[in-house]
Parts: C-alpha cells; sequence; structure tokens
C-alpha cells in the first residue's frame, strides 16, 4: 500500500481558490449548489476548505471547512458533478488500496443535499478489489461563521472553537448556533481550540462490500426578520409543468435547467409565508434585491403571475415612508437590497435595508401592470395600486430632484453606491474617451422605465376607475419629448441614444448596451428604434455570444470588466425582447443565438456575466471568475428569450393572446408547455413551417381569444 499522505480529499493545492488576502475570491471552477436560503461552495472534488468555500445560510457562512481524508492513503478526485439545483456528487479513487492489477479497486463517493437550512453530506466507501482492507477515514470541519461582505472581500476569519459530542460538533457565536451531525457516530471525535475539528471512523472493508456515514449540518438562526426557505411544495409547484422542446437543444436545456435553478432561489417574506419571490443569486447576493427580483419575476411571466404578486408584495411592505438620508429611503421608494447584517467592503458602507437605487421604483409599476396582463387577479392588483401611486410619485417628487424632468442619482451619505442604476460597479458610466460621469446623474435606461411606468400607472388608474390618469400620460409625453432632445448624439455609424446626462447636463457619450433597454418601453418611435436596432446588431456591441456592455471600441472596454466589456445573459435577453417589440427581428435573432450558444458553454447554467472577448477569442465565452451562479436573472432569461421567440403578448383583462413567432425559424418545431394565463395552462406548438397553435385556452363563449400571426403575413 502507498504510504503517502495527501492533502485532504487528495486535492493538493488549488491557486484558483487561493485569493491573495484582501481579494474577492475566484468562483469559475467551483461547485455551487443551492437551496435558498442555504448554499455550499466547494471545489470540483467536494472539497470545502478555501477562498469561498463553505455551507452558507442566510448570508453567514456557517461551514467554512469540510474535508476528507484517509489516513496513509492517496485519494485521487475522478469525477464532480452537480445533479440539479441542490446535489451534487463526487467520486475520487483511493490509490493502492485492495488493488490486484492496474485497475482501481477502492473509491470513495461524496453526495451532496442541501434542503430547507440543512446540507447533508453522505460518504460512501466501496471495495470492488478480491481483498479486504482497513481504512480510517476522517473528516475535518470548521467554521469562521463569516459575513458575506467578509468572505467577498477576501477576509478570513478566526475559526470558532467547536464542542465535541459523541456524534458531533457544535460551534456557536450566541446568534447562530451550527450543529454538525454524524450517523453512525464516529470511533472518535477531537475539537482542539486552534484548529479544525475532526471526526474519524475506523472501517473494515472486506471484499465486495460498502460503508457508508452521512453528516448534517444545520443552522439554528434566531434572525426573526431572515428570509425563509420557500416550503418543498411551493419550489416543486411553482414552474413544474414548464416543459421546452424545439429544434434547438441548446435553448431547451438552458430553459430545463434555468427552471431548476430558479425553483432553488426561491424564498419566502416572513412577515407573510404566502409571498414568495426569487433571491438574487449565490453566491454574493442570495437575498432580496429591488431590481434584481423585479426583473427576474417579470421575465417570468408566461409561467404564471404568482412569482410577480410574492415580489410585489415583498416590497411593498418594505415601500419607502420617509426621508432617511442614511438609508436612502424616501416615501415610495423601492429598496434596492436587504442584508441581515449590512454590507462593509472598505469606503463602501450599506445598510440592513438599504434603498440606493434609482430603477427599481418605476420597475415595480411596470411589473405591477405586466402581471394584471398576464392575469393576476384584479382584487390583488387593486390591494396595490396604492403602492403604484405612492411609487409614480416618487419619480416625480423625489426620482426628479432638480426638477429637470429627468431620473437622476446621487450618493447622498458618502458611503453607498456611486452608481445607482443596473451597472452600479463605480466606473460603469464613463464617456466615450474613458472619464467617469459625475453626479447626478441620469441615464439613459432609466428614463425608458419611468415612461413605461407612467404610461402603465395611467393604464392601471383607468381600468380600475381611479382618478389621475390623464396627468401620467401626460408626465410621459413630456419625458419622451425631453429625451429626444437632450439623449441623441451622433458619431461616424450613425444616430444613437448616450448612455446618461452627468452633473452639468452634458452627454456621457459612451456607446452601451443600455440602449437595448429603450426598446418595447415606448419612449421611441420606429426610426429611433432601427438606428438602436442597428448599433445593438453592430460588432462592437454584439460578440457573438451577448452583448457587450461596452462596445469594444470604447476607451476603457475590458472584457473582463464588469460593467465595462463583460457580457450579462439578462442584458441580452432584455434587448431581445425590445427588438422583437420594436419589429426588429433580425438583431434580435442574432442576439438570441449568441445567448444560447453561450448557455451551452456553461452547461445550460448562465452566470450572471462572462468575459466579453466573444466568437472571434474563440468557440467558447470565457467565465467571469467571481459571477454569480445561478443567478436569478441570468435563469429566467431563457422564458424571456422564448417569449420573444413566440412572439407572446398578453391581454388577460381583455380575454386576448398574440403568438407571433416572427423571430427566427432557427427554433422550429417548437412545444412549450405550461405556460399560464389568467389561471389557465395552455400550450404553443408551432410547426416546421412556423405555423403556431394554441392549446387549453379553448375556443368557447367567453374564454381567451387568440390571435395567431403567421410568419409573413403582416
Amino acid at each position: 500500500m502507498d504510504t503517502t499522505v495527501k492533502a485532504p480529499d487528495g486535492a493538493g493545492s488549488d491557486a484558483a481558490a487561493e485569493a491573495p488576502a484582501g481579494l474577492q475570491p475566484f468562483l469559475h471552477d467551483a461547485q455551487i449548489t443551492v437551496c435558498a436560503p442555504g448554499f455550499a461552495v466547494s471545489r470540483s472534488d467536494g472539497r470545502i476548505g478555501s477562498g469561498a468555500d463553505g455551507f452558507y445560510h442566510g448570508d453567514r457562512r456557517i461551514l467554512s471547512r469540510l474535508e476528507t481524508s484517509v489516513v496513509g492513503v492517496e485519494t485521487a478526485p475522478i469525477s464532480g458533478e452537480t445533479a440539479g439545483a441542490g446535489r451534487a456528487a463526487f467520486r475520487s479513487v483511493l490509490r493502492g488500496v485492495a488493488e490486484h492489477s492496474p485497475d482501481p479497486a477502492v473509491t470513495l463517493e461524496r453526495r451532496r443535499t442541501l434542503a430547507d437550512g440543512r446540507m447533508t453530506e453522505s460518504f460512501t466507501l466501496a471495495n470492488a478489489g478480491r481483498s479486504g482492507a482497513h481504512i480510517r477515514l476522517r473528516l475535518h470541519a470548521a467554521t469562521d461563521l463569516g459575513t458575506m461582505d467578509a468572505v467577498k472581500s477576501g477576509r478570513t476569519g478566526t475559526l470558532a472553537t467547536a464542542a465535541a459530542g459523541d456524534d458531533g460538533l457544535t460551534w456557536s457565536d450566541g446568534r447562530l448556533t451550527v450543529r454538525l451531525g454524524a450517523s453512525p457516530a464516529p470511533d472518535a471525535v477531537t475539537a482542539p481550540s486552534d484548529g479544525p475539528a475532526e471526526l474519524a471512523w475506523d472501517v473494515e472493508l472486506a471484499a465486495g462490500e460498502s460503508w457508508e456515514a452521512t453528516v448534517a449540518v444545520t443552522a439554528d438562526d434566531r434572525d426573526d426578520a431572515a428570509f425563509h426557505a420557500a416550503p418543498e411544495q411551493v419550489r416543486t409547484a411553482m414552474w413544474q409543468d414548464a416543459r421546452l422542446r424545439s429544434a434547438d437543444r441548446g435553448l431547451d436545456h438552458w430553459f430545463e435547467t434555468s427552471r431548476r435553478d430558479l425553483a432553488a432561489l426561491l424564498l419566502t417574506d416572513p412577515q407573510d409565508g404566502r409571498d414568495a419571490f426569487l433571491a438574487a443569486g449565490a453566491p454574493w447576493f442570495l437575498t432580496l434585491f429591488g431590481r434584481d427580483s423585479l426583473w427576474a419575476a417579470r421575465m417570468l411571466l408566461p409561467l404564471g403571475p404568482d412569482l410577480a404578486g410574492g415580489t410585489l408584495r415583498t416590497l411593498a411592505r418594505r415601500q419607502g415612508g420617509v426621508v432617511d438620508p442614511d438609508t436612502e429611503e424616501q416615501p415610495g421608494k423601492i429598496l434596492h437590497e436587504v442584508r441581515r447584517d449590512g454590507l462593509n467592503q472598505g469606503e463602501l458602507a450599506l445598510p440592513p435595508c438599504y434603498y440606493g437605487t434609482v430603477d427599481a421604483t418605476p420597475l415595480w409599476i411596470t411589473l405591477l401592470h405586466d402581471a394584471w396582463r398576464w392575469g393576476m387577479p384584479a382584487d390583488q392588483v387593486e390591494a396595490l395600486l396604492p403602492h403604484a401611486e405612492a411609487a409614480a410619485e416618487w419619480m416625480d417628487r423625489h426620482g426628479d430632484a432638480d426638477g429637470d424632468g429627468f431620473l437622476e442619482y446621487v450618493d447622498t451619505t458618502g458611503r453607498g453606491l456611486s452608481n445607482q442604476g443596473w451597472k452600479d460597479s463605480g466606473d460603469a458610466v464613463r464617456h466615450r474617451d474613458g472619464r467617469l460621469a459625475d453626479a447626478p446623474i441620469a441615464l439613459c435606461e432609466v428614463q425608458a422605465y419611468a415612461h413605461e411606468a407612467a404610461v402603465n400607472t395611467a393604464a392601471l388608474l383607468r381600468a380600475f376607475g381611479r382618478p389621475g390618469a390623464d396627468r401620467w400620460e401626460e408626465w410621459a409625453d413630456r419625458l419622451a419629448r425631453r429625451f429626444r432632445a437632450h439623449f441623441w448624439a451622433e458619431d461616424a455609424d450613425g444616430p444613437y441614444p448616450v448612455i446618461a446626462l452627468d452633473r452639468d447636463k452634458q452627454q456621457v457619450d459612451a456607446v452601451t448596451s443600455n440602449i437595448g433597454h429603450l426598446l418595447g418601453t415606448g419612449l421611441l418611435d420606429a426610426e429611433e428604434s432601427a438606428h438602436v436596432a442597428a448599433r445593438l446588431g453592430g460588432p462592437h456591441l454584439d460578440s457573438g455570444f451577448g452583448l457587450r456592455t461596452l462596445a469594444a471600441d470604447s476607451v476603457g472596454f475590458n472584457p473582463l470588466g464588469y460593467h465595462t466589456g463583460s457580457i450579462w445573459p439578462h442584458d441580452t435577453a432584455v434587448a431581445v425582447h425590445g427588438l422583437v417589440r420594436a419589429g426588429q427581428h433580425r438583431a434580435a435573432a442574432s442576439l438570441a443565438e449568441g445567448l444560447i450558444a453561450a448557455s451551452a458553454a456553461f452547461d445550460g447554467r448562465l452566470p450572471e456575466l462572462f468575459a466579453g472577448h466573444g466568437t472571434a477569442g474563440g468557440p467558447r465565452p470565457a467565465p467571469y471568475p467571481a459571477s454569480c451562479r445561478p443567478q436569478a436573472w441570468a435563469a429566467a432569461s431563457s422564458v424571456l428569450v422564448l417569449q420573444s421567440i413566440l412572439g407572446l403578448e398578453a391581454d388577460a383583462p381583455g380575454n386576448r393572446l398574440i403568438v407571433d413567432p416572427a423571430m427566427s425559424s432557427a427554433y422550429w418545431p417548437l412545444r412549450a408547455e405550461g405556460l399560464r394565463l389568467a389561471g389557465r395552462d395552455f400550450r404553443v406548438a408551432v410547426d416546421g413551417d412556423g405555423a403556431p397553435r394554441v392549446e387549453g385556452l379553448g375556443a368557447e363563449a367567453g374564454e381567451t381569444a387568440v390571435e395567431v400571426r403567421l410568419p409573413g403575413a403582416r
């Protein structure tokens, strides 16, 4: 037998996991399993022990090390893979044990399952050799009980001291108690004060036999305000009937993987456990984010409005009611994020409930309107109308603080986000020559969101017999005229909207993906939409794998820049949908094709963002090393792309559905099931010639009228 002692799990050093002190850990080669509010990050062989590795619950790392070793034996990892959002499996070979040929004989299989605030790990030793073996299996466990901001900043916490019991270990800081229990009970448990604890089993493994131990890790969290795991029946029922079969298997795989990941990201509101919403993403953002949760719910409306309702109500309960400069709360404003411990990273210091966002408030209004159009019950819509009116008033009174007619933002705390649109990194908003914009900043897409929200407010007020509709329509008209006068620039490639206006009302003239968010909002006319489509479809923005956030010919372009050249799936999907709504199908088809190709490179689980090198840099997109994966709006983008392919438009109050599969024939034949309109399931099929058919809505009196448009018959 080889007596070389290898590092735990046989992994040796792992440069990708070991970030230099003070730098954000990389995740591109990590295995991430999720069942919100818990998730686990490990190496590809299952080892939890470095960088951002750990089992987390409610924004705290409750286990920072869980590694195996076999005394006197080298273990060699041979496989590791996720099996659904909340499960993973890893297999290693015990080199030289019970071997009588070059073939491996004894393996160690490690299976991980996350559910309801618990991580369960099973360890199975199997002997396929011809002789028995004595194996001493050790499990090394530790926790630093680290906060998410400490982990993200690359700060290593002090290990907590474990209390040893007969069958496991306990750690506690008074507010959070972690329990690790093992079955069968270990033969030895040690818990030194200055290092990891250890559980050990002495296993006699006869030829042909297997042996298994199970470890369960749970957290007792005393934070009453913490978001809860969605009940299993909710996770199962939310989109269980959603299925897609098309001519593009990559699209199908992306859709199915996304469906499973989205169910694992569901959380419920502790103030009303009936309301579910999507956490933004693992590991960094597994909590409520206004903008992210709203966009994800909006993208998923073709699968039903229940998630939208839960998201709207969860945010409405926390809608701003006072002016608080420390949190940036204002009356009517929708929050940016909620974290149990706040966030402290260098100069950035955010309170537990932070309102520093300029776009969540208009997006909340539009989600309410669109959910109504997809069949959210009228009584639920009506109950939220006072919140919609308060949100609209925020746009007029607080969002436009200087009265110039545009929504803008500025960090008034000196500790918050310097940029408060979806591109919220400090260097995201810049001039074409690379200069950063000075705040207050009015972003182009925020004006589009505000225009759409004002029009939608008017529609809701008029439909429910409330006053004020004319005011908001006039408000939207004025905004559109002002936008046309101030946001358009021209270069050698023609007219285009700039990303923003700066403090001095000067154009911030970089060419960016933000302009894709203007389409389909009613802000642009047909000619302006054509100019935007041409720019989005050009080689500087369309990378072949989706939209670059910043045009490749710009000063400061960086394919690995968070918002300065990378590709964000949701950003591309929003542009695809807007292009289809504007009738710009060629540009939409190109972007959708690139995004689906990228999804295949990530095995159907598109990350938060990836590198913007594009197809010219190789056949596969490079990862952004610290990206969340899974991430809610990246996963939900698969449904928005499907909606765009089918040309779906819903009008449940008018008992009407439009199906217009004009974007591309690349996906025909196609069959989408588990779609939902006004409480009724339906299916859409498109045959190989592009003829669409809707099943499940019926043609009986009083049922939904379906307007099916044939390709080319416009």
